[in-house]
């Protein structure tokens, strides 16, 4: 079961598109260009589901608490970026995260939900932050409430593969499989 899990995720990886998939606001609206933008970025969508499964693995409040404090946090970002507020390093705070959460949920490290959700909130705030700096012709509003519907469901994707791979009985191995996959995607596109 271990190996069909692992096979999947890097078949998943392997077919992932790069980021130049944007969709055109001006061709498809400025909410649905917002929802799909999480949506075709490798590291996007590695950091939003680790987000959720390191949430499902820690349990408890932190199942709600952490992702909810991403999306917050990533919003704020956002509101920067587009209030003309800089972030220095947010391209490499971006792949950092990738790597950094693909390791908590390999190590399966346990936190207390109000320092997870701090850890979480620090990246959040590139990830948001860059949504923001890409906005191109959007509208900012439903832009921005298209890539935190879209965030929030990577989060709930998260929690559902955790939660669902805790009932098998190698899931606590699968679920570090899948971490350490997610930081070994995060290095080589960090230094690929």
């Amino acid at each position: 079961m271990i190996r069909r899990i692992t096979l999947a995720f890097a078949a998943l990886g392997a077919t992932a598109a790069p980021a130049f998939a944007h969709l055109n606001p001006q061709e498809h609206g400025s909410f649905i260009a917002g929802l799909s933008h999480p949506l075709f970025g490798l590291d996007h969508i590695l950091v939003m589901v680790a987000v959720g499964l390191w949430a499902a693995q820690t349990g408890g409040r932190a199942l709600w608490a952490v992702p909810a404090a991403f999306v917050a946090t990533m919003a704020a970002g956002f509101g920067l970026a587009v209030c003309g507020i800089g972030l220095p390093f947010v391209e490499p705070a971006i792949l950092a995260s990738v790597v950094a959460l693909g390791l908590l949920v390999a190590m399966a490290v346990k936190l207390d939900t109000a320092a997870s959700a701090a850890l979480v909130a620090v990246f959040a705030l590139f990830h948001g932050h860059a949504h923001g700096g890409e906005l191109g012709a959007a509208g900012a509003l439903p832009f921005g409430i298209g890539f935190v519907a879209a965030t929030a469901l990577l989060h709930l994707a998260g929690i559902a593969v955790g939660l669902g791979i805790a009932r098998l009985s190698a899931g606590a191995v699968a679920a570090r499989i899948i971490g350490g996959l997610t930081a070994l995607i995060g290095l080589a596109l960090a230094f690929g």
